[in-house]
């Protein structure tokens, strides 16, 4: 969270340049984080666990500082958030849960940290008697019937975004994700490695495609997440063209930073409206409403997080293309990302493979990825189903040439088996949901709660 920090000198484009810099890091040094979401809900009758009570999220958060050696992070007296040995568990705006995890060496690492979250949260929620959906979008209940969690910052954005888009307060309440974060060298490595995630971001969520359903229904798309993304707010969201542009890097980036509005400025520990002030006005102690006020560092921070683009730079690079999933599924997206952007040969053979297309080519199959996943066609007269099965195996070339093993000799390649399965059928988990909500499920949303519960994985876990 920024601070209160404020001065009379004013920050320049240059330092924010050199603040972006500073994410560079040697090699050896590099790590990669996940971050996951999921849906609560009441076991009895499905329904949204609530805030306050006691089967809420502030229950939850209590029992999980208090049994398992959580800190609390509390905002106006609640409990909003736990931290512990670097990672985080925090709260998305309708009560979905996400897991931050540290950075870790391998995907090994990785899941075991989600292991242990999801048996620590397992003991909890049955107490509780509630449980946790992983699946990209709510499939049952209604925007009207989703509870807000008491944060200052989603008070200002819920306020805000709806004059931007029109899903943005489902995109608020009624999505969820899994993410990657991964490191660069220099700001060459950070352009290239950008340009090969923002490229293959509509890979990802084909892959991954994991949200068929909306207020108890099929929507007609395999990934409704990335379609309510879609339609949020095109000047914080989308796919960035001006990154495949020559001349691209840390000063582009910050510019293109400098000219979004703001959603929030944060001084005297409350969430003010930003009125849709572009940060360089901040910058410049130009706010109408903080006239003389300069922006902090603080400040700046905390404006890079209120950008959504689908891959988000920061000191780090965040791949934002994902739907949730099931705790199968979790480790897919890191290892996808570390066998691709971690070793070189990977990297550039995957970028030859899409840097040709143009920007009318990729905003078509941005535009086209959320109804037909793998079926999107692609230049070449291909499909993203024969991209997926190129990209993967130079993926898997890359984790199997990093060698890292587990306690039972098994490299990191194990993780894309779910990936490698899906490319090879060309069927989403999307689809296979579909195929179940037609001829199993009696044309009911209902079971996927009993099936995507992540309680019916927790055996898969280590």
């Amino acid at each position: 969270m920024a601070t209160d920090e404020s001065t009379t000198s004013p920050l320049d484009k240059e330092r924010l340049i050199a603040w972006m810099e500073q994410g560079c890091k040697p090699r050896t040094a590099w790590r990669i984080g996940t971050e996951h979401e999921k849906f609560g809900f009441y076991k009895p009758d499905l329904s949204p666990i609530p805030y306050a009570g006691p089967h809420g999220v502030e229950t939850l958060l209590s029992a999980m500082a208090e049994r398992f050696g959580w800190e609390m992070v509390h905002e106006a007296g609640l409990p909003i958030a736990l931290q512990q040995g670097g990672a985080a568990i925090t709260l998305e705006p309708g009560g979905q849960l996400e897991l931050s995890g540290a950075p870790m060496k391998d995907i090994h690492a990785a899941w075991q940290e989600i292991d242990t979250h999801l048996h620590q949260l397992g003991q909890i929620c049955r107490t509780l008697g509630i449980a946790f959906l992983g699946i990209g979008a709510q499939p049952k209940w209604p925007f009207a019937a989703i509870p807000w969690m008491p944060k200052g910052r989603y008070r200002v954005m819920r306020a805000y975004l709806p004059t931007k888009g029109a899903l943005c307060l489902d995109m608020m309440t009624r999505t969820a994700t899994v993410q990657a974060n991964v490191d660069f060298g220099n700001e060459a490595d950070m352009v290239l490695k950008f340009r090969v995630a923002l490229a293959l971001q509509p890979l990802v969520t084909a892959l991954f495609a994991n949200s068929p359903f909306i207020d108890g229904q099929p929507t007609g798309y395999l990934s409704y997440r990335a379609h309510i993304w879609q339609h949020t707010d095109p000047e914080r969201c989308g796919w960035l063209p001006f990154v495949f542009e020559p001349g691209f890097g840390f000063a582009r980036y910050v510019e293109h930073a400098l000219a979004t509005p703001m959603l929030f400025i944060y001084r005297n520990k409350t969430y003010l409206p930003a009125e849709g002030i572009p940060f360089q006005a901040f910058l410049e102690g130009r706010h109408p409403s903080l006239p003389g006020v300069y922006a902090t560092l603080a400040d700046w921070e905390q404006h890079l997080t209120a950008l959504f683009p689908d891959v988000r730079l920061k000191h780090y690079l965040e791949t934002r293309g994902a739907d949730a999933g099931n705790s199968a599924t979790l480790c897919a997206l890191p290892a996808f990302w570390k066998g691709i952007l971690y070793h070189d040969d990977a990297l550039h053979a995957c970028w030859e493979l899409v840097k040709g297309w143009s920007h009318a080519e990729r905003a078509a199959i941005h535009a086209a990825v959320p109804r037909l996943a793998l079926r999107t066609p692609i230049p070449g007269q291909r499909t993203l189903q024969d991209l997926a099965q190129e990209v993967l195996a130079h993926a898997k070339a890359g984790l199997a040439a990093h060698n890292r093993l587990n306690a039972k000799g098994c490299d990191e390649t194990m993780f894309l088996k779910p990936l490698l399965a899906t490319a090879a059928s060309g069927i989403t988990p999307a689809e296979r949901l579909l195929d179940a909500y037609h001829n199993r499920w009696n044309q009911s949303v209902d079971p996927v709660f009993a099936e995507q519960e992540f309680e019916a994985f927790l055996a898969e876990c280590g």
